[in-house]
């Protein structure tokens, strides 16, 4: 039995947010119906990101906007312990599904709305997508261009995290109380909240902020990163890793004061060796480094195999595992099932 064997969710959501907030609840057992409209939701058109994205899940189709379609949303919808839509704010209100209509049917419900910019403020009523909401929060850099296409969405996955934790609060809360709640999560939010934790930029100099903390080239076109910080003994082992031993009793509060200098040396001595060469040495002396690698060196990485993170997700329990990889539903595979479950 996974950790939320069981918890009924109704998924309303499209695209990547929702889907994925409503995944890794799948994945740790929940019972997620998937409802998409007469025709699939339009992600089906990527079934490549669309399967990733709906495993474990089973899927009807429903026409909210007719009589029938609403009356069987509503009839899940009082039995279940979890909502999750993705509309703007008023969509599912005008459809009859708002939070407030769903919440007097089934009071113990988690009524959880996943938008941009969240359900009431100034914004609330603008489009957007990834970029916008991370412009919005400044969790874009002064230079920043406009994204490659495998670019990660950082606001959609990370408001698809928050919601599944909020999601799972409010249900520890309900089953406590008896009384469900509706939470309101904007994707912008999230990131705004999180830049907020971040001091201010004092200074743009093109290099980390402490010597030995960036991103550095080797001589075969790839980069590595590393990651010394205040650390005097990681900072040590980079050093006597990489040739520049005349700087490895060097102390942090000077590190400070030499940074362009200091971390100059390091890229100097980065530059001068293969990525294969660099992460040897760095690895060797238990300096923190890793290779900067691609999504398909990343998939054959022997950690995250052995880890099973692509068939099981990130979290790990010892007691009640997440379910192994499982299939995305077709459209309306399991229309009249109910929540009889078939897991």
């Amino acid at each position: 039995m996974a950790p939320l064997d069981g918890l009924r969710v109704l998924d309303l959501t499209m695209w990547r947010p929702g889907p994925y907030a409503t995944q890794l609840l799948a994945q740790l057992g929940a019972d997620v119906i998937k409802v998409e409209p007469p025709g699939g939701e339009p992600m089906r058109m990527f079934r490549d990101h669309f399967d990733v994205l709906n495993r474990h899940k089973r899927g009807i189709a429903l026409d909210l906007k007719t009589a029938d379609g609403l009356a069987a949303l509503t009839e899940l919808a009082g039995d279940a312990e979890v909502f999750v839509e993705g509309f703007r704010p008023g969509v599912a209100e005008r459809l009859g599904v708002g939070h407030q209509t769903l919440r007097a049917l089934n009071p113990r419900l988690v009524y959880c709305s996943l938008s941009g910019y969240g359900a009431a403020g100034p914004l609330k009523d603008v489009p957007g997508h990834d970029v916008n909401y991370r412009a919005h929060a400044a969790a874009l850099p002064p230079g920043a261009v406009s994204p490659e296409a495998d670019e990660l969405p950082l606001a959609d996955m990370a408001a698809a995290t928050m919601a599944a934790f909020a999601i799972t609060a409010a249900c520890l809360k309900a089953h406590e109380t008896g009384v469900g709640d509706r939470i309101d999560l904007g994707m912008a939010d999230v990131l705004a909240h999180w830049v907020g934790t971040v001091p201010a930029a004092t200074r743009r100099s093109g290099v980390g902020p402490v010597p030995g903390y960036g991103v550095y080239p080797t001589k075969d076109g790839q980069k590595i990163t590393i990651g010394v910080v205040s650390e005097e003994r990681l900072w040590a082992a980079t050093c006597h890793a990489l040739g520049i031993g005349e700087h490895a009793a060097v102390p942090f509060a000077e590190r400070l004061q030499r940074i362009g200098e200091l971390d100059g040396a390091v890229a100097a001595a980065v530059a001068g060796l293969t990525r294969e060469e660099a992460v040897e040495r760095l690895t060797r002396a238990g300096a923190p480094v890793a290779p900067l690698l691609t999504r398909a060196e990343m998939l054959e990485l022997d950690h995250f195999r052995s880890r099973r993170v692509q068939e099981e997700g990130p979290v790990r329990t010892a007691v009640h595992p997440p379910l192994a990889q499982g299939a995305a539903p077709e459209l309306d595979e399991h229309r009249g099932q109910g929540w009889r479950l078939t897991k």
